[in-house]
């Protein structure tokens, strides 16, 4: 793990890995750390990974103010990482809260982004949205796991936990949802999982006061790097009416949704994942 200061003081910690390009990656929740990421389907034999720890996760100190995650907030800490990194223009990659980031980043910042990654991830959570989400979950209503998944996940948008722990234990009942199919395989990369906390503080204020007023369709014509949306077809939160309206909005940009996938694309498709990342970022 290394780390930066930033200008208050708190370390920003991120693993590297790899040799070629710097691709700086943040990953998403919001409240998790890089660790879910593991090797990002093998794109560091191809790149120099940057797995940015968010503030307040893994190796990267929580700010003093505990209402301090606001999407303004993690664009500033990706500002002072590639100025620590010393990148004129980087490669960005964004899944899912991270994609938000991403996308308000690459909006802010036009000329710090050489190219861009959104994968898994929305501009907002309207009512198409939320009609996607309850399609997607439908579809997955025969799974024993079902009803206990959906329920955590109601929990845990209301902000029934109280501490770190309690929205934990809610969040690994409801990641089932995620994927297209959740077996042996997924139940084992869960469990490669728990051995580190999220963090409650930036999950609540997302879930309470941003996740259903947040719209970024207004910035999204001032990216002017090339971008690559990418998401799962199965995907029941970001999947492809949210990549739609992120392809349609930035100018040039290409849309790939991938067959039999759902939220963590690298998970369940590494080698289509690795392939049409790579192939992006190196044209």
């Amino acid at each position: 793990m290394v780390s930066t200061k930033t200008a208050d003081g708190r370390d920003l910690g991120y693993r590297r890995m790899g040799t070629g390009p710097v691709l700086v990656c943040h990953p998403g929740g919001p409240g998790f750390s890089s660790l879910y990421f593991g090797d990002l389907a093998g794109l560091w034999e191809r790149f120099t990974l940057v797995l940015l720890d968010p503030r307040g996760t893994g190796g990267s100190d929580r700010p003093a103010d505990s209402r301090a995650y606001r999407i303004e907030d993690y664009v500033a800490d990706l500002e002072e990482v590639r100025e620590h990194l010393g990148l004129e223009r980087m490669l960005l990659l964004g899944h899912s809260h991270g994609g938000v980031v991403a996308q308000a980043y690459a909006a802010r910042h036009p000329g710090r982004v050489r190219r861009l990654v959104l994968a898994s991830t929305l501009a907002r959570f309207g009512a198409e949205q939320q009609e996607a989400m309850r399609r997607g979950m439908e579809k997955r209503s025969g799974q024993a796991w079902y009803p206990d998944a959906v329920a955590a996940l109601e929990e845990e948008q209301e902000g029934k936990f109280s501490n770190d722990e309690e929205m934990s234990a809610l969040v690994f009942r409801e990641l089932p949802l995620y994927f297209a199919h959740f077996g042996a395989v997924e139940a084992g990369y869960l469990d490669t999982l728990k051995g580190e906390t999220p963090n409650a503080d930036a999950l609540r204020l997302f879930n309470k006061e941003i996740f259903e007023t947040f719209d970024l369709r207004g910035e999204l014509g001032q990216v002017k790097a090339p971008t690559l949306v990418i998401t799962g077809e199965e995907d029941f939160i970001c999947g492809p009416v949210c990549a739609d309206e992120i392809a349609e909005g930035i100018k040039g940009a290409r849309k790939v949704i991938v067959g039999d996938s759902g939220h963590m694309i690298f998970v369940e498709q590494p080698e289509e994942f690795e392939r049409e990342v790579a192939d992006f970022l190196g044209s």
